[in-house]
């Protein structure tokens, strides 16, 4: 009787791991979904938390209250092609070779740099991207083979077509096309058409998702806006009271709110992570059709205004500390990220990302495990921060500033400046306006270390 009665338990253990095993199973097969907002030249103060606007954006402070907001992410360099690389390839743009913003029938991004959404494919998930690719505008580099089942809009900036300020005549040689699962849809977009990008690109979100809520998925969203030149649909047309720039900061806010809703109709809301952020720092020369940082300088350079961009990160089921963050983090960092979060392998070649889940999520006493990051913009090297972003060094380089602004959509002109070798503590100066070089040399001294190698490594070709 004993011997039976203690078989019965062993029998009822069994079934009680076997069932543990079981949830952890299922946990492992539902892996999260992953959306990823990304915007271009939005700036750092153009969205509530952030800073208080003049306009409303309830759904960027509801996504935020959902979820954490990162006062210190950073991109490689801030400029269009170089900086979507970055995030879609976990590298720096001297790897990928991505540098500056690539034009019309520009190849693009090597096929041999696996993307994000390929990744991803290979975990089982489906794909799709609607809005600005600018990685390639060559059969094998456009966005619907490059990891993307599902796809619709153009191949680079807006601005690169016959009714550019400048040099209209050399845009003019190849038309503005809207795509379509590998098809041209519209041969030569207009005025009229780009006024509504925002919805188009929001409504394709949101058909993908209510048609791929029963199976992992991937939706990236690279808008367009408020890219110059500046469009908006009717229904939002001068509904800010402040400018053309504001109705389209508005419209963007209604498209996340848009994304949000169809997640929650859906059922998939706390398994999705939601990522909200833009590609650089506004565009300064264009003025009051350009958004606004706190922080020096803009787009095109590697000052905070350049490479700093606003950042929230929402995802019921893995943030519960919903606080702001002063962690540092690039952008290289997410494409890792999200492979372990998914389950995802990472390519069999060295990234330059690493997985920073435990900053993303507020772990207590998380630590960033980069040494380094180093930010260039085009083919120049400008320097390194400390990976836990206190101290940032600027290598001696040449750089525009000052813009006597443009208005409604017209270019401004750009005076040109030197900066020598200088640090700057982020912590209590993250304006970069003191140079205490001369105060840290300890610091400086490893900073310069991790420059060195950096270049040795990307700029001198010994890699």
């Amino acid at each position: 009787m004993k011997t039976q009665l203690y078989l019965f338990l062993i029998l009822i253990i069994t079934l009680l791991i076997a069932g543990c095993n079981s949830g952890s199973d299922q946990s492992i097969d539902s892996p999260p979904n992953i959306v990823i907002i990304f915007l271009d030249d939005a700036g750092f103060d153009d969205f509530q938390p952030f800073a208080e606007t003049r306009y409303p954006t309830p759904n960027v402070l509801r996504l935020t209250e959902e979820g954490r907001r990162f006062q210190n992410f950073y991109v490689p360099s801030a400029v269009c092609s170089a900086s979507r690389a970055a995030l879609l390839t976990g590298t720096y743009p001297e790897r990928s070779g991505m540098v500056g913003a690539h034009g019309p029938r520009q190849r693009g991004l090597d096929p041999d740099f696996v993307t994000m959404g390929e990744m991803l494919q290979q975990r089982g998930y489906v794909t799709g991207a609607f809005g600005k690719w600018h990685l390639g505008d060559q059969e094998e580099t456009r966005m619907h083979v490059r990891g993307f089942d599902e796809s619709a809009g153009i191949m680079y900036s807006n601005d690169m077509w016959a009714d550019h300020p400048e040099a209209p005549e050399y845009w003019g040689q190849w038309p503005l096309q809207y795509w379509e699962n590998g098809e041209v849809v519209i041969d030569s977009v207009t005025a009229e058409h780009q006024t509504l990008f925002t919805t188009w690109i929001t409504e394709d979100s949101v058909d993908f998702i209510n048609r791929n809520s029963d199976r992992p998925f991937f939706l990236y969203v690279p808008h367009p806006q408020p890219h110059v030149p500046l469009f908006v649909s009717d229904k939002f047309e001068g509904k800010s009271g402040t400018g053309l720039y504001g109705d389209v900061i508005m419209e963007l806010d209604w498209s996340v709110g848009e994304i949000i809703n169809a997640l929650e109709q859906n059922g998939v809301r706390d398994n999705t992570m939601v990522i909200f952020t833009s590609d650089n720092g506004p565009w300064l020369s264009y003025a009051n059709h350009s958004g606004k940082t706190p922080f020096r300088e803009g787009k095109g350079t590697s000052f905070d205004g350049g490479i700093r961009s606003p950042l929230v990160v929402s995802y019921p089921n893995g943030i519960e500390n919903r606080d702001l963050s002063h962690q540092t983090f690039f952008s290289i960092d997410l494409m890792p990220t999200v492979a372990g979060l998914t389950g995802a392998d990472l390519p069999d070649y060295e990234i330059d990302g690493k997985d920073v889940w435990d900053l993303i999520a507020g772990i207590p006493d998380a630590v960033n495990p980069q040494d380094y990051y180093a930010f260039a913009f085009v083919n120049d090297f400008h320097g390194v921060m400390s990976g836990d972003g206190k101290w940032k060094l600027h290598l001696p380089h040449n750089y525009r500033t000052s813009p006597v602004g443009g208005r409604d959509g017209q270019p401004g002109i750009y005076q040109h400046a030197d900066i020598e070798l200088s640090l700057y503590d982020m912590v209590h100066d993250p304006h970069e306006k003191v140079n205490v070089i001369d105060e840290y040399p300890e610091i400086a001294r490893q900073l310069i270390e991790f420059a060195n190698e950096h270049n040795r490594k990307f700029f001198e070709g010994e890699e």
